[in-house]
């Protein structure tokens, strides 16, 4: 696999990933509108979405090309 392949395979992981985090959001604010609530799956899904958007950050960061000022 050359370089132009992992960047491909990046790009689409990272789209899955911002879908998956769109998805969670939906999740989230669907689960807040249903009083009472699990309290616990509320942290679970908040968690994983955190977790998502860690991967995302750290993706675009190996994507973007180094840049020296």
């Amino acid at each position: 696999m050359n370089d132009f392949d992992d960047l491909d395979e990046l790009r689409r992981r990272l789209e899955m990933l911002r879908v998956e985090h769109r998805d969670l959001d939906d999740v989230i604010a669907r689960l807040i509108e249903k009083a009472p609530f699990d309290q616990l799956q509320l942290r679970r899904l908040k968690k994983r979405k955190l977790g998502l958007k860690d991967t995302i950050i750290r993706i675009e960061g190996q994507l973007r090309p180094d840049i020296i000022a």
